[in-house]
């Protein structure tokens, strides 16, 4: 006996079922591509930046060195803006081509140096340097004791800003005062407040090339202590400039690892990174000292 062949109820049915399947692929498919397009959209949008620290010691052995890295690494790669990649030693900054997988310094959108004495640079990299700044628009920024770095070359310490003088307080209770609040990172602290760590003095710094925004409260320092050296009582801290085209910025804070653990500290570096790198804007132009 041969089969029934199936009722129009039942053709309906398999049918339905089959246009069920087929438009539930093509949701999914069409899914998939519409995610793929945002994910490719917010890549074009918003590009990944990044950065290259550089935490080589030719002089006193900063403990905080490694912290610093790690905390901008994990800034980066937690807020998906940058990389970071971590080096002891110069080779990367170069305009020259490198060996293997080795990114010379047009890979990268800012600087970090985080250092101390003359660095393993030879004159030709030390040309880059200031070139990947001033002509290519690039950031730099410098940690601490990067203030006691290539203190025999003059071209740094012009685009740095200044150079260490001292620090005639050594680690105390500094009392700062935030000069622009409105500068990235800033908005972290109250205008006036205390941080233990170890604060540079400054020479060949003047207001006239600098944009302050942090700076020690004169007042409330003893002015009497031996080591100090300006007469105008003008103590920066954290200070930006443009160099070039390029963007500059010297951070005197830092010496004491624990600080790179808070995380208003950790919110003013995210800030200032970002800066840096020309993601947020900053305004750069020199301004007098408060009360002058």
């Amino acid at each position: 006996m041969s089969p029934r062949p199936p009722t129009a109820a039942v053709r309906s049915s398999t049918m339905s079922r089959k246009v069920r399947g087929i438009t539930r692929t093509l949701v999914t498919a069409l899914a998939g591509f519409l995610f793929t397009q945002t994910l490719l959209a917010q890549t074009t949008e918003k590009p990944k930046r990044n950065l290259l620290f550089i935490g080589q010691a030719k002089g006193y052995q900063h403990e905080a060195i490694p912290t610093a890295m790690v905390t901008l690494y994990n800034l980066g790669h937690r807020s998906g803006l940058w990389n970071t990649q971590l080096r002891t030693d110069c080779t990367a900054i170069t305009k020259k081509s490198l060996k293997w997988e080795a990114k010379n310094l047009d890979y990268y959108d800012a600087v970090v140096f985080f250092t101390d004495g003359d660095l393993d640079m030879d004159a030709s990299q030390k040309a880059d340097l200031l070139s990947f700044v001033r002509d290519d628009g690039k950031g730099f920024i410098g940690i601490h004791s990067a203030a006691i770095t290539f203190t025999g070359w003059p071209e740094y310490g012009e685009m740095l800003g200044g150079y260490f003088d001292g620090h005639p307080w050594g680690q105390f209770n500094a009392p700062l005062v935030v000069e622009d609040s409105a500068f990235p990172g800033m908005k972290s602290f109250p205008i006036t407040f205390t941080l233990f760590d170890e604060i540079y003095q400054i020479k060949n710094y003047t207001r006239k090339d600098v944009r302050v925004v942090l700076s020690l409260d004169a007042e409330k320092l003893d002015l009497t202590n031996k080591g100090v050296k300006r007469t105008d009582k003008d103590f920066a801290v954290i200070w930006a400039k443009n160099y070039g085209k390029g963007r500059v910025l010297y951070n005197g804070l830092g010496h004491v690892p624990a600080l790179w653990e808070r995380s208003d500290f950790q919110q003013m570096w995210l800030e200032m990174v970002k800066w840096s790198m020309g993601l947020v804007p900053g305004e750069t132009t020199p301004l007098s000292k408060p009360g002058k």
